[in-house]
């Protein structure tokens, strides 16, 4: 799955986290399979490289095995399955599922929080009825997050407190997100140099966001300062960079009194090869 950090992480955990229920892991209210067939729909669910098949095996998983202590799991991944598939309807209403099976899952709580916030628009007729939930979300998220365990006995303090950091940035970033809809534009600036600050390795997408809202802020200095160097990394996707170099034309626009041109459209999620 290449989806972003959330993905990144969260995957890398859960797979690895599979294979150590077969070794009888250890690790407090962890969920484990009741049988062998029940691990092996478990580890077809991990082990699933395209998104419909990972969703069937979910689905074969919660079906055959009514009283999985994987459901969440499954559900969760069904969810990011769809958000690969940009089925963000579907990719809601797993969420939400994922969360009626564990109420405390803060990578649903994620997911929801930057679809609503990403996705809604400032015309909308239920425009704060879902920033609101999508606010919601991102502190509860955060909350969960604080005090969240380690999925593994394995990962090392240092991994876990970086994996909480990105979490948690994700959270920020939502909320960012949802203040640019609001036109709430220093809130904006705020929440989203957090979640650049905090990141273990800065979001590419987030600093252009950043430099979107120093834009409509009307400062295009602190903009420039961003872009460039989100810009410098050689490694950097191409739909990111176009997006970072509109902003930069805007920016540049701005300081020499010209018109700016219109505002490019924030990226979405998008997978930066490191």
């Amino acid at each position: 799955m290449t989806i972003g950090i959330f993905v990144r992480t969260f995957v890398g955990v859960a797979c690895a986290a599979s294979l150590m229920f077969a070794q009888e892991a250890t690790v407090a209210k962890q969920p484990k399979p009741k049988s062998k067939p029940e691990l092996d729909a478990v580890m077809a669910v991990f082990n699933a490289q395209e998104p419909d098949a990972r969703i069937k095996a979910a689905n074969e998983l919660i079906t055959k095995f009514a009283d999985t202590e994987f459901k969440s799991l499954a559900l969760l991944m069904s969810a990011l399955s769809y958000q690969q598939k940009n089925d963000f309807d579907n990719m809601i209403l797993f969420a939400e599922q994922t969360l009626e099976a564990d109420a405390g899952n803060y990578q649903a709580m994620l997911m929801i929080a930057e679809a609503l916030a990403q996705r809604t628009r400032e015309n909308d007729l239920d425009k704060e009825e879902k920033l609101t939930r999508s606010e919601k979300m991102a502190n509860g998220a955060m909350a969960a997050i604080s005090k969240a365990g380690k999925p593994r006995a394995d990962i090392t303090d240092e991994q876990w407190t970086g994996a909480k950091k990105d979490f948690t940035a994700q959270a920020h970033q939502a909320l960012g997100m949802g203040a640019m809809v609001r036109k709430k534009y220093d809130v904006a600036i705020a929440e989203f140099k957090t979640a650049t600050e905090i990141a273990t390795q800065p979001d590419p997408a987030t600093m252009v966001r950043l430099g979107a809202v120093y834009n409509l802020a009307g400062k295009p200095d602190e903009a420039i300062a961003v872009l460039d160097k989100v810009m410098a990394a050689t490694d950097l996707h191409p739909t990111i960079r176009q997006f970072a170099q509109a902003e930069r034309v805007r920016a540049v626009q701005a300081k020499g009194g010209a018109k700016p041109a219109a505002p490019a459209n924030a990226p979405a999620q998008v997978e930066v090869k490191k």
